[in-house]
C-alpha cells in the first residue's frame, strides 16, 4: 500500500503543474470538453471491447473472428488513448481532491489488468492463427474466459470512473 503522504505529495504536484493550472484557469468550457472527449473515449473503447468479447464468449459464432478484431482493435486502441489522455486532463484538475478515493484505487488497478489482459490475449498462438485456421475447443474457451476478464475489467474500471465523482 503506498503512504498517504506520497499519495498526497504527488497529487499536489500534479494539481500544481502546468496542466493543472490550464485545466482550472481557461474557463468552464475547456473542462467541459475535455470531460467530453473522455466519456467518447471510453465509449468507443468500451463499444468495441463489449462487441469482440461478447464474440469470445461465444455471441455471433458463426460470424468469424478475425474480422471483428481487425475491426475493432483499432477503434478500442484509439478510444483508450483518448480516454488514458484527457483522463490525465480532468485527474490534474482536482487531484488533491482524489487521495483517499476508493473508486480511483479500483479503477487504475482494472485498468492494468484490462491491459494486462489484451496484451495475454495477443500472445496466444489462438490469437495469432485466429484468421487462418479453425480453433480447437479448448482454443475457443481459453479466448473465452480472457474474453469475460476482459468485459469485468472494463466493466469495473467504467463503474469506478463514474462512481469517483459521488464520493
Amino acid at each position: 500500500m503506498l503512504d498517504h503522504q506520497v499519495v498526497l505529495d504527488a497529487a499536489k504536484w500534479l494539481q500544481g503543474s502546468a496542466l493543472g493550472h490550464f485545466m482550472r484557469e481557461s474557463g468552464a468550457w475547456t473542462y467541459a470538453i475535455v470531460n467530453l472527449l473522455h466519456i467518447l473515449g471510453v465509449a468507443s473503447l468500451f463499444g468495441s471491447v463489449l462487441v469482440l468479447d461478447l464474440r469470445l464468449l461465444g455471441l455471433g459464432r458463426r460470424l468469424p473472428l478475425a474480422p471483428i478484431a481487425d475491426a475493432t482493435g483499432p477503434v478500442a486502441a484509439a478510444g483508450f488513448a483518448l480516454a488514458a489522455i484527457t483522463g490525465v486532463g480532468l485527474l490534474v484538475t482536482k487531484a488533491t481532491e482524489y487521495v483517499g478515493n476508493p473508486f480511483l484505487a479500483l479503477k487504475f488497478p482494472a485498468i492494468a489488468l484490462g491491459l494486462a489482459n489484451v496484451l495475454l490475449i495477443r500472445r496466444t498462438e489462438a490469437w495469432r492463427d485466429r484468421g487462418r485456421r479453425e480453433l480447437l475447443p479448448r482454443e475457443d474457451r481459453r479466448l473465452a474466459i480472457m474474453g469475460g476478464l476482459s468485459l469485468a475489467c472494463w466493466l469495473t474500471a467504467i463503474a469506478a470512473g463514474r462512481l469517483i465523482a459521488y464520493w
